[in-house]
């Protein structure tokens, strides 16, 4: 089945929009889209052609998504090796901390992921005597609220009985398999197997679930040795829009814990996931992220695990441009809410899963946040994507402060339990999933071979059958 031409027409216009943002000259062809005869033909020309619209004169970023040319555009004085003092068993412990932070993170969030700012929840949470945030949400602050995320009824104060299912967790999940079954080698073509054999269409969205069904047409193609493996790399090039939000910098947090101390190779791997389905800022988003996760392993100043973070990250895009100044912002405000105005007044036109503010208040909380559950809470009462940066917040912090930092409150009500919606995924026990996750920077240090991605490409014709 064909998708509609409808369908084809909608994101022919989102991948413009996508364009003129990213500093194309796109004038003029929108008229040209609406001008074509409504056939498939014809509109997949058009989409063909958009390869080719050029930069604007005065355009003065300059966004690779290769990573070799992201690397000849990042500070030649990032770290390259190991940085600090790695203890491995104190790092296992750093990552079940901030694996089961970033799962209240996301938990927190979730029944609020409907784009609030900081003003409504304000305004709501001190309605029912609960500013500033210091728990699950209540359904009191729901009904001031006046809306909610249609997980509510699992995901609230008093009705939670483990952890439900979420996007973001799912992809934590994800990368730690890619790991365990691969290693450090794994290749896109690796991805697009496990995503296949793990991953339900209806608990992606976007770029992924654009990437998805390209994934499964491309499998029936591969039986049939039809399938060229390379077009993989191609693939958010043609006929996917809004690639450079979010959803690969949730995607991040497994590579950052794999990694104490070795922000390169963290922001390598996280390339490597992020390049599947991302472009521009949404791979830097995720090597920046990854990176500051592997670095909090080991530095205990928070501006200092920032800015090193921040040397993965081309210094002429967008996205280095407005992490720097929302960086200045924090480092020079006196409290959270204080650096949180000033990041909303310049950047609060990039809301829910556009990044760029939700970086800066990513960047706010971990300067300002007292402990993790301080921290989640802080992250999640400046809005915006509240689960996805609960999560993400949580994954920093927890690493950070380490073991024994989280509250036990924030875990008892999941009675030990996790549902995560991934298919042929059967571990509900959160304990269990932790330490499994707290292995993950002893797997890729005792390994015994670094493998290539030309070793694995030897053997991709093989049937993996699922």
């Amino acid at each position: 089945m064909l998708p509609s031409l409808a369908f084809l027409k909608h994101q022919l216009e989102g991948i413009l929009r996508n364009k003129f943002a990213q500093g194309h000259q796109t004038s003029g062809y929108l008229a040209q889209l609406e001008q074509l005869p409504a056939s498939y033909d014809a509109y997949l020309e058009f989409a063909h052609s958009l390869a080719d619209i050029p930069m604007r004169d005065k355009w003065s970023y300059y966004e690779p998504n290769d990573l070799e040319e992201i690397w000849r555009e990042c500070d030649p004085d990032r770290p390259l090796g190991q940085i600090g003092v790695l203890n491995l068993k104190d790092s296992s412990k750093r990552v079940e901390a901030g694996f089961l932070a970033s799962v209240c993170g996301s938990m927190l969030g979730k029944p609020i992921e409907v784009n609030p700012s900081l003003s409504e929840l304000r305004q709501a949470l001190t309605s029912v005597g609960e500013w500033p945030l210091n728990d699950y949400i209540s359904e009191e602050v729901l009904h001031a609220l006046d809306r909610r995320h249609w997980s509510w009824f699992e995901t609230t104060r008093g009705r939670i009985r483990y952890v439900a299912p979420d996007d973001d967790i799912n992809y934590t999940l994800m990368g730690m398999m890619a790991l365990e079954q691969f290693g450090d080698g794994f290749t896109k073509r690796n991805l697009r197997d496990l995503w296949i054999n793990h991953l339900p269409i209806s608990t992606t969205w976007g770029p992924e679930r654009a990437i998805l069904v390209r994934s499964g047409i491309s499998y029936l193609e591969h039986d049939r040795e039809l399938f060229n493996h390379s077009e993989i790399e191609a693939w958010p090039d043609f006929l996917v829009q809004d690639t450079e939000l979010c959803g690969a910098a949730i995607r991040a947090d497994a590579y950052g814990y794999a990694c104490p101390g070795q922000p390169a190779l963290a922001a390598e791997l996280a390339w490597r996931d992020a390049s599947f389905t991302h472009r521009r800022t949404g791979i830097y988003a995720t090597m920046f992220i990854a990176a500051a996760i592997a670095v909090a392993h080991v530095l205990r100043d928070p501006i200092e695990i920032i800015s090193t973070a921040l040397q993965f990250v081309p210094r002429r895009s967008r996205f280095y441009e407005i992490t720097e100044d929302c960086l200045q912002m924090v480092a020079n405000a006196d409290n959270w809410l204080e650096a949180y105005q000033s990041i909303n007044h310049k950047y609060a036109n990039y809301f829910h899963c556009q990044v760029y503010q939700e970086i800066g208040t990513l960047i706010n909380t971990f300067r300002f946040a007292d402990n993790v559950g301080d921290g989640i809470c802080k992250q999640v009462m400046q809005g915006n994507d509240t689960d996805s940066f609960g999560a993400t917040a949580g994954s920093l912090l927890g690493v950070y402060f380490g073991s024994d930092s989280l509250e036990a409150r924030w875990l008892e009500p999941f009675q030990d339990r996790i549902h995560t919606g991934l298919s042929n995924f059967h571990e509900q026990k959160l304990s269990r999933l932790t330490e499994r996750i707290g292995r993950l920077p002893e797997l890729l240090n005792t390994r015994q071979h670094r493998i290539q991605p030309s070793e694995l490409y030897v053997n991709e014709n093989t049937d993996l059958g699922f």
